[in-house]
Protein backbone atom coordinates (compact mmCIF):
# COMPACT_ATOMS: atom_id res chain seq x y z
CA UNK A 1 0.00 0.00 0.00
CA UNK A 2 1.41 3.39 -0.98
CA UNK A 3 1.41 6.39 1.31
CA UNK A 4 -1.34 7.95 -0.81
CA UNK A 5 -3.70 4.99 -0.33
CA UNK A 6 -6.39 5.66 2.21
CA UNK A 7 -6.97 2.98 4.83
CA UNK A 8 -10.54 1.72 4.68
CA UNK A 9 -12.57 2.66 7.71
CA UNK A 10 -13.75 -0.26 9.86
CA UNK A 11 -16.87 -0.56 11.94
CA UNK A 12 -18.62 -2.82 14.41
CA UNK A 13 -22.40 -3.31 14.07
CA UNK A 14 -24.74 -3.57 17.05
CA UNK A 15 -28.42 -4.53 17.29
CA UNK A 16 -30.87 -5.52 20.02
CA UNK A 17 -33.48 -8.29 19.72
CA UNK A 18 -36.47 -7.13 21.79
CA UNK A 19 -39.69 -8.80 22.89
CA UNK A 20 -41.33 -7.45 19.75
CA UNK A 21 -38.55 -8.56 17.39
CA UNK A 22 -37.13 -12.07 17.18
CA UNK A 23 -33.42 -12.87 17.08
CA UNK A 24 -33.87 -14.23 13.54
CA UNK A 25 -35.44 -10.97 12.35
CA UNK A 26 -32.72 -8.98 14.12
CA UNK A 27 -30.07 -10.98 12.26
CA UNK A 28 -31.77 -10.04 8.96
CA UNK A 29 -31.69 -6.40 10.02
CA UNK A 30 -27.99 -6.70 10.88
CA UNK A 31 -27.34 -8.07 7.38
CA UNK A 32 -29.09 -5.03 5.92
CA UNK A 33 -27.07 -2.78 8.23
CA UNK A 34 -23.91 -4.48 6.95
CA UNK A 35 -25.01 -3.75 3.36
CA UNK A 36 -25.66 -0.11 4.32
CA UNK A 37 -22.20 0.05 5.90
CA UNK A 38 -20.60 -1.40 2.77
CA UNK A 39 -22.51 1.09 0.61
CA UNK A 40 -21.04 3.89 2.76
CA UNK A 41 -17.54 2.57 1.96
CA UNK A 42 -16.90 1.15 5.43
CA UNK A 43 -15.88 -2.45 6.19
CA UNK A 44 -18.05 -4.18 8.79
CA UNK A 45 -15.61 -6.13 10.96
CA UNK A 46 -18.02 -7.82 13.38
CA UNK A 47 -21.68 -7.77 14.43
CA UNK A 48 -22.94 -7.94 18.01
CA UNK A 49 -26.51 -8.80 18.99
CA UNK A 50 -28.09 -8.85 22.45
CA UNK A 51 -31.52 -10.02 23.58
CA UNK A 52 -33.25 -7.44 25.80
CA UNK A 53 -36.85 -6.53 26.58
CA UNK A 54 -36.01 -3.12 25.16
CA UNK A 55 -32.80 -1.21 24.39
CA UNK A 56 -31.03 0.15 27.46
CA UNK A 57 -31.96 3.81 27.98
CA UNK A 58 -28.38 4.75 28.87
CA UNK A 59 -26.18 2.73 26.53
CA UNK A 60 -28.56 0.84 24.17
CA UNK A 61 -26.98 -2.53 25.19
CA UNK A 62 -26.34 -3.94 28.66
CA UNK A 63 -23.22 -3.30 30.71
CA UNK A 64 -21.63 -6.71 29.99
CA UNK A 65 -22.25 -6.54 26.23
CA UNK A 66 -20.92 -2.98 26.12
CA UNK A 67 -17.69 -4.12 27.84
CA UNK A 68 -17.38 -6.93 25.26
CA UNK A 69 -17.81 -4.46 22.39
CA UNK A 70 -15.33 -2.02 23.97
CA UNK A 71 -12.69 -4.76 24.29
CA UNK A 72 -13.10 -5.76 20.63
CA UNK A 73 -12.97 -2.13 19.46
CA UNK A 74 -9.75 -1.49 21.38
CA UNK A 75 -8.02 -4.75 20.38
CA UNK A 76 -8.79 -4.33 16.67
CA UNK A 77 -8.45 -0.56 16.27
CA UNK A 78 -12.05 -0.14 15.10
CA UNK A 79 -12.93 3.34 13.80
CA UNK A 80 -16.66 3.44 14.51
CA UNK A 81 -19.55 1.52 16.07
CA UNK A 82 -22.86 1.58 14.18
CA UNK A 83 -26.18 0.88 15.91
CA UNK A 84 -29.24 -0.47 14.09
CA UNK A 85 -31.64 1.94 15.82
CA UNK A 86 -31.69 5.67 16.40
CA UNK A 87 -29.82 6.75 19.51
CA UNK A 88 -30.69 9.57 21.89
CA UNK A 89 -28.09 12.31 22.50
CA UNK A 90 -27.53 10.90 26.00
CA UNK A 91 -26.93 7.38 24.62
CA UNK A 92 -24.40 8.71 22.11
CA UNK A 93 -22.58 10.65 24.81
CA UNK A 94 -22.43 7.63 27.15
CA UNK A 95 -21.30 5.29 24.37
CA UNK A 96 -18.54 7.67 23.25
CA UNK A 97 -17.19 7.79 26.78
CA UNK A 98 -16.94 3.99 27.00
CA UNK A 99 -16.03 3.01 23.43
CA UNK A 100 -13.79 6.03 22.68
CA UNK A 101 -14.54 5.96 18.94
CA UNK A 102 -17.05 7.41 16.48
CA UNK A 103 -20.67 6.45 17.22
CA UNK A 104 -23.28 6.32 14.45
CA UNK A 105 -26.91 5.29 14.54
CA UNK A 106 -28.90 3.96 11.60
CA UNK A 107 -30.28 7.37 10.58
CA UNK A 108 -26.86 9.03 10.53
CA UNK A 109 -25.47 6.17 8.43
CA UNK A 110 -28.30 6.53 5.89
CA UNK A 111 -27.80 10.30 5.82
CA UNK A 112 -24.09 9.75 5.14
CA UNK A 113 -24.91 7.47 2.20
CA UNK A 114 -27.37 9.99 0.81
CA UNK A 115 -24.69 12.69 1.11
CA UNK A 116 -22.26 10.56 -0.90
CA UNK A 117 -24.76 9.69 -3.62
CA UNK A 118 -26.55 13.02 -4.11
CA UNK A 119 -25.71 14.28 -7.60
CA UNK A 120 -28.10 17.12 -8.44
CA UNK A 121 -28.55 20.46 -6.69
CA UNK A 122 -31.99 19.36 -5.52
CA UNK A 123 -30.76 16.11 -3.99
CA UNK A 124 -27.81 17.81 -2.32
CA UNK A 125 -30.08 20.46 -0.83
CA UNK A 126 -32.57 17.84 0.39
CA UNK A 127 -29.83 15.79 2.04
CA UNK A 128 -28.17 18.81 3.64
CA UNK A 129 -31.51 19.93 5.08
CA UNK A 130 -32.16 16.45 6.50
CA UNK A 131 -28.66 16.40 8.00
CA UNK A 132 -29.14 19.73 9.81
CA UNK A 133 -32.57 18.65 11.06
CA UNK A 134 -30.95 15.50 12.44
CA UNK A 135 -28.15 17.52 14.08
CA UNK A 136 -30.23 20.22 15.79
CA UNK A 137 -31.52 18.20 18.78
CA UNK A 138 -28.10 16.53 19.17
CA UNK A 139 -25.91 19.63 19.43
CA UNK A 140 -25.60 19.50 23.24
CA UNK A 141 -23.13 16.62 23.27
CA UNK A 142 -20.84 18.39 20.77
CA UNK A 143 -19.78 20.89 23.45
CA UNK A 144 -19.60 18.54 26.45
CA UNK A 145 -15.78 18.69 26.34
CA UNK A 146 -15.89 22.40 27.28
CA UNK A 147 -17.83 21.58 30.45
CA UNK A 148 -15.18 19.02 31.42
CA UNK A 149 -12.45 21.64 30.91
CA UNK A 150 -14.22 23.85 33.44
CA UNK A 151 -14.30 21.18 36.13
CA UNK A 152 -17.72 19.91 35.15
CA UNK A 153 -19.48 22.95 36.57
CA UNK A 154 -21.42 23.71 33.40
CA UNK A 155 -22.87 27.01 34.64
CA UNK A 156 -25.07 29.14 32.40
CA UNK A 157 -23.11 31.65 30.39
CA UNK A 158 -20.00 29.44 30.26
CA UNK A 159 -18.12 28.88 26.97
CA UNK A 160 -20.02 25.66 26.25
CA UNK A 161 -23.37 27.36 26.74
CA UNK A 162 -22.44 30.29 24.50
CA UNK A 163 -21.01 28.06 21.78
CA UNK A 164 -24.08 25.82 21.95
CA UNK A 165 -26.50 28.71 21.53
CA UNK A 166 -24.41 30.09 18.68
CA UNK A 167 -24.40 26.72 16.95
CA UNK A 168 -28.14 26.30 17.40
CA UNK A 169 -28.74 29.71 15.84
CA UNK A 170 -26.41 28.91 12.92
CA UNK A 171 -28.11 25.56 12.31
CA UNK A 172 -31.63 27.05 12.52
CA UNK A 173 -30.63 29.81 10.09
CA UNK A 174 -29.17 27.24 7.73
CA UNK A 175 -32.35 25.12 7.93
CA UNK A 176 -34.45 28.19 7.07
CA UNK A 177 -32.16 29.03 4.14
CA UNK A 178 -32.27 25.47 2.79
CA UNK A 179 -36.06 25.28 3.12
CA UNK A 180 -36.40 28.51 1.13
CA UNK A 181 -34.03 27.13 -1.51
CA UNK A 182 -36.03 23.89 -1.71
CA UNK A 183 -39.28 25.82 -2.10
CA UNK A 184 -37.85 27.52 -5.19
CA UNK A 185 -36.69 24.18 -6.58
CA UNK A 186 -40.10 22.63 -5.80
CA UNK A 187 -41.84 25.45 -7.70
CA UNK A 188 -39.69 24.63 -10.73
CA UNK A 189 -40.47 20.92 -10.31
CA UNK A 190 -44.20 21.66 -10.02
CA UNK A 191 -44.05 23.73 -13.21
CA UNK A 192 -42.34 20.83 -15.03
CA UNK A 193 -44.94 18.36 -13.75
CA UNK A 194 -47.77 20.63 -14.89
CA UNK A 195 -46.43 20.23 -18.40
CA UNK A 196 -47.00 16.49 -18.03
CA UNK A 197 -50.65 16.67 -16.98
CA UNK A 198 -51.79 15.49 -20.41
CA UNK A 199 -49.61 12.38 -20.16
CA UNK A 200 -50.06 9.08 -18.36
CA UNK A 201 -47.55 8.89 -15.51
CA UNK A 202 -46.21 5.57 -14.24
CA UNK A 203 -43.87 5.52 -11.21
CA UNK A 204 -41.54 2.72 -10.13
CA UNK A 205 -41.61 2.35 -6.35
CA UNK A 206 -40.18 -0.22 -3.97
CA UNK A 207 -37.64 -1.06 -1.33
CA UNK A 208 -34.10 0.03 -2.11
CA UNK A 209 -31.98 -2.31 -4.28
CA UNK A 210 -34.89 -4.36 -5.64
CA UNK A 211 -34.02 -3.63 -9.27
CA UNK A 212 -36.15 -0.57 -10.09
CA UNK A 213 -33.42 1.13 -12.10
CA UNK A 214 -32.62 -2.09 -13.99
CA UNK A 215 -36.31 -2.43 -14.85
CA UNK A 216 -36.34 1.22 -15.92
CA UNK A 217 -33.44 0.56 -18.29
CA UNK A 218 -35.22 -2.45 -19.78
CA UNK A 219 -38.56 -0.71 -20.26
CA UNK A 220 -37.35 2.74 -21.34
CA UNK A 221 -34.19 1.60 -23.18
CA UNK A 222 -32.54 4.44 -21.30
CA UNK A 223 -29.09 4.91 -19.82
CA UNK A 224 -30.11 4.92 -16.16
CA UNK A 225 -27.68 4.17 -13.32
CA UNK A 226 -28.26 0.65 -11.97
CA UNK A 227 -25.96 -0.64 -9.24
CA UNK A 228 -26.07 -3.42 -6.68
CA UNK A 229 -25.97 -0.83 -3.93
CA UNK A 230 -28.54 0.74 -1.64
CA UNK A 231 -29.93 4.11 -2.75
CA UNK A 232 -28.32 4.06 -6.20
CA UNK A 233 -31.10 6.46 -7.24
CA UNK A 234 -31.88 9.61 -5.23
CA UNK A 235 -33.35 11.85 -7.91
CA UNK A 236 -36.53 11.01 -9.75
CA UNK A 237 -35.58 10.05 -13.32
CA UNK A 238 -38.32 10.53 -15.92
CA UNK A 239 -38.29 8.97 -19.39
CA UNK A 240 -40.88 9.04 -22.16
CA UNK A 241 -41.87 5.56 -23.32
CA UNK A 242 -43.99 4.63 -26.34
CA UNK A 243 -45.44 1.11 -26.49
CA UNK A 244 -48.16 -0.10 -28.86
CA UNK A 245 -48.33 3.48 -30.17
CA UNK A 246 -49.36 4.76 -26.72
CA UNK A 247 -46.95 7.18 -24.98
CA UNK A 248 -46.50 7.46 -21.23
CA UNK A 249 -43.94 8.80 -18.75
CA UNK A 250 -41.98 6.30 -16.65
CA UNK A 251 -40.37 7.57 -13.44
CA UNK A 252 -37.71 5.89 -11.31
CA UNK A 253 -37.83 7.07 -7.68
CA UNK A 254 -35.74 6.84 -4.52
CA UNK A 255 -36.01 3.48 -2.79
CA UNK A 256 -37.61 3.07 0.62
CA UNK A 257 -36.00 1.29 3.55
CA UNK A 258 -36.84 0.14 7.05
CA UNK A 259 -36.64 3.01 9.56
CA UNK A 260 -36.08 5.62 6.85
CA UNK A 261 -35.24 8.83 8.77
CA UNK A 262 -38.29 11.09 9.00
CA UNK A 263 -36.07 14.07 8.19
CA UNK A 264 -35.30 12.49 4.82
CA UNK A 265 -38.98 11.81 4.10
CA UNK A 266 -39.72 15.48 4.86
CA UNK A 267 -36.78 16.78 2.85
CA UNK A 268 -37.53 14.59 -0.18
CA UNK A 269 -41.11 15.86 -0.42
CA UNK A 270 -40.69 17.20 -3.96
CA UNK A 271 -39.14 13.95 -5.15
CA UNK A 272 -41.93 11.95 -3.51
CA UNK A 273 -44.45 14.19 -5.30
CA UNK A 274 -43.56 12.22 -8.42
CA UNK A 275 -45.12 9.20 -6.68
CA UNK A 276 -48.10 11.11 -5.31
CA UNK A 277 -48.96 12.54 -8.73
CA UNK A 278 -48.46 9.30 -10.70
CA UNK A 279 -51.46 7.61 -12.29
CA UNK A 280 -50.10 4.07 -11.85
CA UNK A 281 -47.51 2.57 -9.51
CA UNK A 282 -45.24 -0.35 -10.35
CA UNK A 283 -44.33 -1.74 -6.93
CA UNK A 284 -41.11 -3.65 -7.60
CA UNK A 285 -40.25 -6.47 -5.15
CA UNK A 286 -37.06 -8.53 -4.86
CA UNK A 287 -38.72 -11.94 -4.64
CA UNK A 288 -35.35 -13.59 -3.94
CA UNK A 289 -34.87 -11.62 -0.72
CA UNK A 290 -35.76 -13.59 2.44
CA UNK A 291 -37.39 -10.51 3.96
CA UNK A 292 -39.39 -9.47 0.89
CA UNK A 293 -42.74 -9.70 2.71
CA UNK A 294 -41.54 -7.23 5.34
CA UNK A 295 -40.20 -5.01 2.56
CA UNK A 296 -43.62 -5.01 0.86
CA UNK A 297 -45.24 -3.95 4.15
CA UNK A 298 -42.67 -1.16 4.65
CA UNK A 299 -43.25 0.21 1.14
CA UNK A 300 -47.04 0.03 1.55
CA UNK A 301 -46.79 1.80 4.91
CA UNK A 302 -44.58 4.54 3.42
CA UNK A 303 -46.99 4.97 0.50
CA UNK A 304 -49.80 5.45 3.02
CA UNK A 305 -47.75 8.03 4.91
CA UNK A 306 -47.20 10.12 1.77
CA UNK A 307 -50.82 9.74 0.60
CA UNK A 308 -50.23 7.43 -2.37
CA UNK A 309 -51.67 4.13 -1.15
CA UNK A 310 -54.92 4.29 -3.13
CA UNK A 311 -53.37 4.39 -6.61
CA UNK A 312 -53.72 1.56 -9.16
CA UNK A 313 -50.74 -0.67 -8.39
CA UNK A 314 -49.03 -3.52 -10.20
CA UNK A 315 -46.84 -5.80 -8.07
CA UNK A 316 -43.71 -6.63 -10.05
CA UNK A 317 -41.90 -9.55 -8.44
CA UNK A 318 -38.37 -9.14 -9.78
CA UNK A 319 -35.22 -11.34 -9.63
CA UNK A 320 -37.14 -14.56 -10.21
CA UNK A 321 -33.90 -16.01 -11.62
CA UNK A 322 -32.32 -15.64 -8.16
CA UNK A 323 -35.25 -17.08 -6.20
CA UNK A 324 -34.27 -20.21 -4.27
CA UNK A 325 -37.15 -22.02 -2.56
CA UNK A 326 -36.52 -24.80 -0.05
CA UNK A 327 -37.32 -27.45 -2.65
CA UNK A 328 -35.60 -26.06 -5.74
CA UNK A 329 -36.28 -28.98 -8.07
CA UNK A 330 -38.18 -29.35 -11.31
CA UNK A 331 -40.95 -31.77 -12.26
CA UNK A 332 -38.56 -34.66 -12.91
CA UNK A 333 -36.40 -34.07 -9.85
CA UNK A 334 -33.80 -32.10 -11.80
CA UNK A 335 -32.59 -28.66 -10.86
CA UNK A 336 -35.43 -26.17 -11.15
CA UNK A 337 -35.52 -24.12 -14.35
CA UNK A 338 -36.73 -20.54 -14.61
CA UNK A 339 -40.13 -21.81 -15.78
CA UNK A 340 -40.33 -24.26 -12.84
CA UNK A 341 -39.64 -21.40 -10.44
CA UNK A 342 -42.16 -19.20 -12.22
CA UNK A 343 -44.87 -21.87 -11.96
CA UNK A 344 -44.14 -22.32 -8.26
CA UNK A 345 -44.31 -18.57 -7.58
CA UNK A 346 -47.56 -18.16 -9.49
CA UNK A 347 -49.15 -20.81 -7.27
CA UNK A 348 -48.41 -18.76 -4.12
CA UNK A 349 -50.74 -16.26 -2.44
CA UNK A 350 -48.61 -13.48 -3.94
CA UNK A 351 -50.40 -14.04 -7.25
CA UNK A 352 -53.57 -12.51 -5.83
CA UNK A 353 -56.67 -11.91 -7.90
CA UNK A 354 -57.44 -8.51 -6.34
CA UNK A 355 -54.07 -7.03 -7.34
CA UNK A 356 -52.19 -7.36 -10.61
CA UNK A 357 -48.98 -9.34 -10.07
CA UNK A 358 -46.22 -10.14 -12.57
CA UNK A 359 -43.08 -12.26 -12.09
CA UNK A 360 -40.01 -11.19 -14.07
CA UNK A 361 -36.24 -10.96 -14.19
CA UNK A 362 -35.30 -7.44 -15.27
CA UNK A 363 -31.60 -8.33 -15.36
CA UNK A 364 -32.18 -11.32 -17.65
CA UNK A 365 -35.05 -9.62 -19.55
CA UNK A 366 -37.29 -12.62 -18.84
CA UNK A 367 -41.10 -12.42 -18.95
CA UNK A 368 -41.10 -8.70 -19.63
CA UNK A 369 -43.71 -9.33 -22.34
CA UNK A 370 -46.21 -10.31 -19.64
CA UNK A 371 -45.30 -7.19 -17.69
CA UNK A 372 -45.89 -5.04 -20.76
CA UNK A 373 -49.31 -6.61 -21.27
CA UNK A 374 -50.42 -5.82 -17.72
CA UNK A 375 -48.87 -2.33 -17.72
CA UNK A 376 -50.46 -1.33 -21.02
CA UNK A 377 -53.88 -2.48 -19.83
CA UNK A 378 -53.63 0.02 -16.96
CA UNK A 379 -51.96 2.72 -19.07
CA UNK A 380 -54.69 2.35 -21.69
CA UNK A 381 -57.45 2.96 -19.14
CA UNK A 382 -55.91 6.29 -18.16
CA UNK A 383 -54.87 7.26 -21.68
CA UNK A 384 -58.32 6.76 -23.18
CA UNK A 385 -59.79 8.83 -20.34
CA UNK A 386 -57.44 11.71 -21.19
CA UNK A 387 -57.89 11.25 -24.95
CA UNK A 388 -61.38 9.75 -25.42
CA UNK A 389 -61.31 10.41 -29.17
CA UNK A 390 -58.13 8.40 -29.72
CA UNK A 391 -59.93 5.09 -30.36
CA UNK A 392 -62.31 6.56 -32.93
CA UNK A 393 -59.46 8.35 -34.70
CA UNK A 394 -57.40 5.14 -34.70
CA UNK A 395 -60.35 3.23 -36.11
Amino acid sequence: MTTTDKKQETAVLVAVATTGQSAEKTQEHLQELAFLTETAGVRASKAFMQKLKQPDARTYVGKGKLAEIAAYVKENGIDSVIFDDDLSPAQVRNLEQVLECKILDRSLLILSIFSQRAQTAQARTQVELAHYQYMLPRLTRMWSHLSRQNGGVGTRGGPGEKELETDRRIVRDRITLLRDKLKKIEKQSTTRRKGREQAVRVALVGYTNVGKSTLMRSMAKADVLAENKLFATLDATVRKVVHDQIPFLLTDTVGFIRKLPTTLVESFKSTLDEIREADILLHVVDVSHPGCEEQIEIVNRTLSEIGAADKPTILVFNKVDLYQPEQATGKDGDEATFEDTLTRLKSTYWNRQDLAAVFVSAQQCQHLDELWQVVMQEVGKVYYTIFPNYLSQAG
